[in-house]
């Protein structure tokens, strides 16, 4: 049973309501404040609020009946005041994405108004076969820890498998078919040089696993495991709302400071909440796994990162052989007698070439990467 709202009087008393400003607030600063007013005073004390990733194109977001007020646009974001009878709206918008706030004199007028504002605003594309749903975590100094998600397109395990050196691709195709009840450890590993695949088989992999498995993705790790409310929201904040039990894989790409041997000097705790998330008291509970990909070689890696047990998986992903390289692009011009990454070959099928210094002729290993 919730509690009756505070007394307008009481409330005033208890947090009175004092707003500074100076040039550094834009005007879409000015009506965040002004839409404080009556949710603060108590005239309208119930607020509901909502995200959309995506509105749809020309929906304005503004519940029927409602007048604007106030109407501001910055560089990167605009904010629209609006009100009705009983209720005030606030509409934030940036890039495809909007915050919808309500407050209003009733709990029930607060959702109802909501629901109006918001209820199919959300521009889903048609679904594609070759699509799959990705998030994307990011802490926003505004909104503070926030996920966005959009459709990332991957190609089939099939498909892409003769990208991969046959020791990589061996590794991959038991990862690959991993059920969750397969699952032993929580951490997967992709280590090796830059430009050899390993993001690319990271979105296959969400393909793969996309009918029992949720896969996000963190553009900031370092922030995450330094910021524990970041880290908890993230980690475990979300319940799963389906009933299904699904499982959930964060993605941390290029993390070397983070696990390289001396991380624990460098990185502070950082470290110990990532071990603690894959197998500790913070990911118990959780249907939680994390991946990890870093350019660091396996013996420059932390002890702890690497025990046996920790890892569902450790892949190395290596450049191909020049036989593979050769089976791949079909010619053995611009290949040097070490192999090719992934991102060489593709460079040479287009016919480029990456500037090196000092230049190197055609006859010795043209085409690769310093």
């Amino acid at each position: 049973m919730s509690a009756d709202p505070v007394p307008p009087s009481a409330a005033e008393k208890s947090v009175p309501l004092r707003l500074t400003m100076d040039d550094s607030d834009s005007p879409s600063d000015v009506v965040d404040a002004l839409f404080l007013g009556r949710f603060a005073n108590g005239d309208q004390p119930y607020a509901r609020s909502r995200s959309v990733d995506r509105v749809k194109s020309g929906h304005t977001l503004l519940p029927p009946g409602s007048t604007v007020l106030r109407s501001a646009r910055d560089d990167d974001r605009s904010a629209t005041l609006a009100e009705g009878e009983g209720f005030t709206v606030l509409v934030s918008r940036w890039n495809r994405g909007a915050d919808v706030t309500v407050t209003a004199v009733s709990d029930h007028l607060a959702e109802k108004v909501l629901g109006q504002a918001a209820d199919g605003a959300e521009d889903e594309p048609e679904p594609q076969p070759e699509n799959v749903p990705m998030g994307f975590w990011y802490f926003s100094p505004r909104r503070g820890p926030h996920r966005t998600s959009r459709q990332i397109s991957a190609g089939t395990w099939e498909e892409i498998r003769g990208n991969y050196t046959a020791p990589v691709a061996g590794a991959l195709d038991t990862l690959m078919k991993v059920v969750p009840e397969e699952i032993a450890g929580r951490l997967l590993l992709l280590h090796g040089p830059p430009g050899t695949g390993k993001t690319s088989a990271l979105r296959t992999l969400a393909r793969s696993w996309r009918d029992w498995c949720q896969v996000d993705c963190v553009l900031d790790p370092e922030r995450l495991f330094n910021d524990v409310g970041y880290l908890m929201d993230i980690a475990i904040g979300e319940d799963d709302s389906t009933g299904k039990g699904r499982w959930r894989l964060l993605l941390l790409e290029d993390c070397d400071e983070l696990i390289r041997g001396e991380a624990k000097h460098t990185a502070g705790q950082a470290l110990s909440r990532l071990l603690n998330l894959t197998d500790g008291l913070l990911g118990q509970g959780r249907n939680v796994l994390v991946g990890v990909t870093t350019n660091e070689d396996l013996e420059r890696m932390h002890p702890a990162v690497v025990r046996p047990g920790r890892c569902l998986a450790r892949i190395e992903v290596g450049p191909l052989t020049h036989t593979e390289a050769v089976g791949w692009l079909g010619t053995e011009e611009g290949i040097g007698r070490e192999g090719a990454s992934l991102a060489e070959l593709y460079a040479l099928r287009r016919g480029s070439r990456p500037a090196s210094v000092p230049p190197q002729d055609a006859g010795r290993d043209a085409g690769l990467y310093l």
